[in-house]
């Protein structure tokens, strides 16, 4: 099976959706069915002009060819510049002025119809020669919209080894480079080899290419379908492709850089399920209950949650609805305001909240409106505390949707609490909250899953509405894997009394201000003076400094160090300052190592250079988050351990205390995707592989997948080899590689692929055992008249072969740079350390990850 099987498969699933299908060489210059007057042209313009009169027919001429004109002609000369502009005159219309009698109007030329799929023109070419700059190219399939061309697949020969993913996405960046003007129409570009396939952007690296892996976001699917058919049918789709492309892609600028991301499968489907969700709850009959949506993190949850927010803003249902973001903290607050805000294709301006009184004002505005606040800011006045007054309904509105994030109860205030010498009542802010908007709907977004046992939160927001765990995102390449590794736990607590520590601390701290949770309780303190003690603080500041000069060896980047208190943190800035002088600046703008903190007046003086304003804080942010930048290494104690992103970050030193989502929190620092990052690494100084242990396990939740236990049997040489081989192959149907339809063939090589990887209990190896023998005797049998009658099913079982080694070896097509790196890592014992586990193994799961830092694969390399 060669490369032109893929490309025959994918032209046939695209034309099964109702894609008109044409090859390339009869569209071009003196084709037979000309539609280019040169091969620079990529944007077929009878088509386009076509549609343009079909779905805009009370304009006049004039106005359909200054459309036209925009679309063909560029303004600027920067591809991502000019992708984002087309990309709103598709999703938006191209404004155009339109003389109507004595005077001008504005007016909209529609370039889609985005709510009748069947009243645009669809179109896949395959072998479209482009000629730019003395640069000849022919993508292997590209997908027209109206004549537009919005798609470009890449296809790479599924049999061979070195025809992988990343070969298909190195193919795109050359003609990203060399014929650009095909890729200012660009929305979405595929990578595939049949056997896997991978969707991304025209900015994405290739370890942003994620796979889709559902069709229509009921079930993944797997089994006898080929992902690049899951691909095709899950995106492809008129209807789901139109939705896509006005709904589920945004650009943002990360310092002078534009960046375009699309969603993954994950977000499109769970936003679209809230959308729906959100529209039963508001209505007359509906129970003000949205649900909530469970992702896990660093698998782009804040991103899902624009998505959703852009969408439900244009629902003709919700009639202009307004939108209240609810964090639980002033940083959180500003951080998702800040991807609200980046996401600006999608959403109007968002307000933030300054105070309470701000808050009431926003809130009885009549209709509209994006509004962030913290659930503090639902608290009452001190008067209003005084006088037992209520909290005012500052709207009876049904279009009011709150949006949850970290939706847990002891960060939203469910319980009435008693707080202060007095023990002053402190009413349920989310009472509060109803009170204000009684009539509101309530959606939660979470990283970590709802207790079953937190009844309040399910009565608030309602049941899960979508889930993705933490072993689906590593599988999926969303995030990376993250390994463990002990060091010094010379502070060790038995399990029951570190657990009541770790209650009593959450108890003590709950719905609290950073500058709040310095109230603790005696047991913690005491901790903490002996994790604090100037002998063990000197002991790790020389351990962090060892470990990290290994790892930064091998894989620069970034590290964040959790310490119990603000106290240990200075302890421990300066215990490392003086190993390190060079490190040390008081100047924000410099240094290596910098600690983040909140403050007052009444602090040590100690304290005072790393209490910062704003401004200061922003600064280091934007430097830690920065690859290139010169600070390698933050000190934390509650900031920054929730909803912040710095992909760079691959270490993660923990010494303290933490258990359940906090915990799992914490560590999804390190889980970014970055470059070549192969995994985050969690270095434990506290012990708290227990901890861990339970959390990953209950946070995850993933069931096992069924395995299929199949004895091996002693036969002759020839028969014996091929008659296990079947066997391993009982109960999957590959008889579709006989067949004269190349996509049914693709479904068979993937189909038989996922048997081997996933079917079988150790299947890789049983597999790749009876093919050494199989492949030995076939070379010397097969050509006797007895054998003959096995070579069609060889020769399939040798296609299966290949890319079975593909997928273990090459796995995820990774470039030779990504197997160089993690090769170094290992030499360099930077990760195998003394004792490093992965904590998907230590919970007791299957591996979510055929990975190069799988157990197998240190194992190997160990051996």
């Amino acid at each position: 099976m060669n490369e032109a099987a893929v490309e025959e498969a994918a032209i046939e699933w695209l034309t099964e959706l109702g894609y008109e299908y044409k090859y390339g060489p009869t569209l071009q210059p003196e084709g037979v069915g000309q539609e280019r007057e040169t091969f620079q042209d990529v944007v077929l313009k009878g088509r386009l002009e076509t549609a343009l009169r079909r779905l805009n027919p009370k304009l006049p001429a004039d106005a359909l060819d200054e459309a036209m004109r925009r679309v063909l002609r560029p303004e600027s000369p920067c591809l991502v510049e000019a992708n984002h502009a087309f990309h709103l005159l598709l999703t938006r219309g191209v404004e155009v002025q339109v003389r109507r009698g004595d005077e001008l109007r504005g007016d909209i030329v529609r370039l889609v119809d985005f709510d009748k799929p069947d009243n645009n023109d669809w179109l896949v070419v395959n072998q479209f020669t482009v000629v730019e700059n003395h640069n000849d190219r022919r993508p292997d399939v590209v997908v027209f919209l109206n004549g537009m061309p919005i798609a470009v697949i890449e296809l790479k020969h599924p049999e061979s080894e070195k025809a992988s993913l990343a070969s298909a996405f190195n193919q795109l960046e050359t003609y990203k480079r060399e014929i650009p003007s095909l890729f200012v129409t660009n929305e979405l570009q595929v990578i595939s080899d049949g056997v896997a396939g991978k969707v991304g952007s025209i900015t994405a690296g290739f370890e942003r290419f994620g796979p889709w892996r559902t069709i229509n976001g009921d079930k993944l699917d797997g089994g006898p379908l080929s992902p690049l058919g899951v691909v095709l049918r899950g995106v492809f789709e008129k209807r789901r492709l139109l939705d896509f492309l006005r709904h589920f892609i945004l650009f943002e600028t990360d310092g002078s850089t534009l960046i375009k991301k699309v969603a993954g499968y994950h977000q499109f489907h769970a936003a679209n399920k809230a959308v729906r969700e959100t529209v039963r709850a508001t209505q007359p009959n509906g129970d003000s209950r949205i649900g909530v949506v469970w992702h896990t993190q660093g698998s782009g949850k804040s991103i899902s949650m624009c998505f959703y927010a852009g969408k439900i803003i244009l629902s003709p249902a919700m009639q202009n609805p307004t939108l209240v973001v609810l964090t639980d903290r002033n940083d959180l607050d500003g951080q998702l305001f800040a991807q609200f805000s980046r996401a600006k294709d999608l959403i109007p301006v968002p307000q933030q909240a300054e105070s309470r009184e701000h808050l009431r004002e926003l809130l009885q505005v009549a209709s509209g409106g994006v509004y962030f606040t913290t659930i503090q800011k639902f608290g009452l006045g001190d008067e209003e505390r005084a006088t037992g007054a209520n909290f005012p309904e500052l709207s009876s509105r049904h279009n009011i949707v709150v949006i949850a994030d970290e939706a847990h109860r002891s960060h939203y205030g469910h319980k009435t609490r008693f707080v202060g010498k007095n023990a002053d009542v402190a009413r349920g802010l989310a009472a509060n909250m109803r009170r204000a908007l009684p009539n509101a709907t309530f959606i939660g977004f979470t990283g970590t899953p709802i207790e079953s046992a937190d009844k309040s939160t399910r009565a608030l927001f309602g049941e899960d509405i979508d889930t993705y765990r933490i072993s689906q995102a590593v599988e999926d390449g969303a995030t990376v894997p993250l390994h463990y590794e002990a060091r010094l736990p010379k502070i060790h607590l038995e399990g029951e009394a570190k657990d009541a520590l770790d209650d009593d601390f959450d108890d003590v701290t709950e719905g609290e201000e950073e500058v709040a949770r310095d109230k603790l309780k005696s047991r913690w303190a005491r901790l903490e003076a002996v994790a604090g003690s100037p002998e063990r603080i000197q002991m790790i500041a020389k351990d962090l400094l060892d470990h990290w000069d290994r790892r930064t060896e091998i894989l620069a980047g970034k590290a964040m160090v959790v310490v119990m208190s603000r106290r240990i943190a200075v302890d421990l800035y300066d215990a490392l300052v003086a190993l390190r002088p060079e490190w040390a600046s008081d100047d924000d703008a410099q240094g290596a190592l910098k600690v983040v903190m909140t403050g007052a007046a009444t602090d040590p003086a100690t304290f005072h250079k790393h209490i910062r304003k704003r401004a200061g804080l922003k600064s280091i942010e934007k430097r830690f988050k920065d690859p290139d930048d010169s600070l390698q290494m933050v000190i934390v104690r509650d900031m920054w351990l929730t909803g912040f992103d710095a992909p760079a970050a691959h270490t993660l030193y923990l010494d303290k205390p933490m258990q359940g989502h906090g915990l799992m929190q914490t560590i999804a620092r390190v889980n970014r995707v970055f470059k070549d990052k192969p995994a985050g690494l969690i270095v434990d100084y506290l012990g708290l592989a227990e901890q861990l242990r339970k959390a990953v396990k209950d946070y995850d939740g993933k069931e096992e997948r069924p395995t299929e236990d199949v004895s091996l049997k002693a036969l002759p040489i020839l028969r014996e080899a091929f008659g296990v081989v079947r066997d391993l192959f009982h109960g999957f149907d590959y008889s579709g590689f006989r067949s004269p339809k190349a996509s049914a063939r693709i479904e068979a090589l993937a189909g038989g692929v996922n048997h081997i990887l996933e079917g079988l209990d150790d299947g890789t190896k049983r597999f790749g055992d009876q093919m050494v023998k199989l492949n030995k005797a076939a070379g010397l049998c097969l050509h006797l008249e007895e054998a003959r009658s096995m070579a069609d099913e060889v020769g399939y079982f040798q296609t299966v072969h290949a890319a079975v080694r593909k997928n273990t070896v090459g796995g995820s097509g990774k470039s030779l740079e990504h197997m160089e790196t993690a090769i170094r890592q290992i030499l360099a014992n930077a990760v195998t350390g003394d004792e490093v586990i992965d904590i998907f193994g230590a919970a007791g799961l299957k591996k979510p990850d055929i990975s190069i830092l799988s157990d197998e694969f240190l194992e190997t390399v160990k051996a």
